[in-house]
């Protein structure tokens, strides 16, 4: 688990580093300075425990698992995890990925797609562009959310400062025993201070004015867990059952696409 590992692509900028594991669209490491931003299982190697991980076309539980629209099942975090994406291009701060409709998603999704993640290592930042394009002649629904795993050590939980999201408290949750599962409105922006690593800054950047990112999850382990020095501050498009929610999800148009752009700014302390 020491990075970079043999399946990580390596980006940098100045003194950002980036690791992606293409073959799952996982955002493995962001480094900036001696900040190891995104957490690393490298006790374990659980792969549902690492980084920033892409959940499309639906990031939260459906009711019974079904996709109302088309009586199809999705489980929990969709399929773009789990399926292998393809290299489209590369260079030293960038690299481009993407997932196509195939026979392995229209049992479940019935839509043709394709699905690019670009991400990008600038001056302490790490800028994760999502294109969704709709190549059916009907509407497709999609609520996409990302799920990053920030490394915060166990023993400075109860201590990190936040302007938000609104509604959250720090010092509302017993870090060891109960840590938080909530969704809250997401403004944009949250900046996170963490004790004895610096500030951390989550956004949306909008795309021609506009956002798509309604909701802010945020998510922690208990002490117990063998993977726990995380918290999750994780942007997405709506909360569970969203995909069956007309006015709540992306509805993109037919031949139409959508794009979400989101970013972390790091600031080492």
């Amino acid at each position: 688990m020491n990075f970079p590992t043999t399946r990580e692509h390596v980006l940098t900028y100045g003194n950002t580093t980036i690791g992606v594991i293409p073959e799952i669209c996982l955002v493995s490491h962001f480094q900036v300075g001696p900040w190891e931003v995104l957490y690393r299982p490298s006790q374990t190697g659980n792969v549902k425990r690492w980084g920033l991980p892409l959940m499309i076309p639906n990031f939260s539980r459906l009711k019974d698992g079904i996709f109302q629209d088309k009586g199809t099942t999705l489980p929990i975090h969709g399929f773009g995890r789990t399926m292998p994406w393809t290299v489209i291009e590369q260079t030293a701060a960038s690299i481009t990925i993407q997932l196509a409709s195939s026979d392995a998603t229209r049992p479940h999704y019935p839509y043709e797609f394709t699905f690019t993640a670009q991400i990008t290592a600038g001056e302490g930042t790490l800028t994760y562009l999502l294109t969704m394009e709709n190549g059916s002649a009907e509407v497709m629904p999609i609520a996409p959310g990302f799920h990053p795993y920030f490394t915060v050590e166990q023993a400075v939980k109860s201590r990190i400062e936040t302007d938000g999201p609104p509604g959250f408290a720090v010092s509302a949750f017993q870090w060891d025993t109960q840590p938080p599962d909530n969704p809250y409105p997401f403004p944009h922006s949250v900046t996170v201070q963490i004790p004895g690593r610096g500030m951390l800054t989550i956004a949306e950047l909008p795309d021609n004015g506009n956002y798509s990112l309604s909701t802010i999850q945020v998510w922690s382990e208990a002490v117990t867990a063998p993977d726990h020095d995380f918290i999750c501050f994780e942007p997405v498009v709506t909360a569970e059952d969203g995909l069956n929610r007309p006015a709540d999800r992306l509805n993109i148009p037919p031949h139409g696409s959508h794009q979400i752009i989101l970013q972390f700014r790091a600031q080492n302390r």
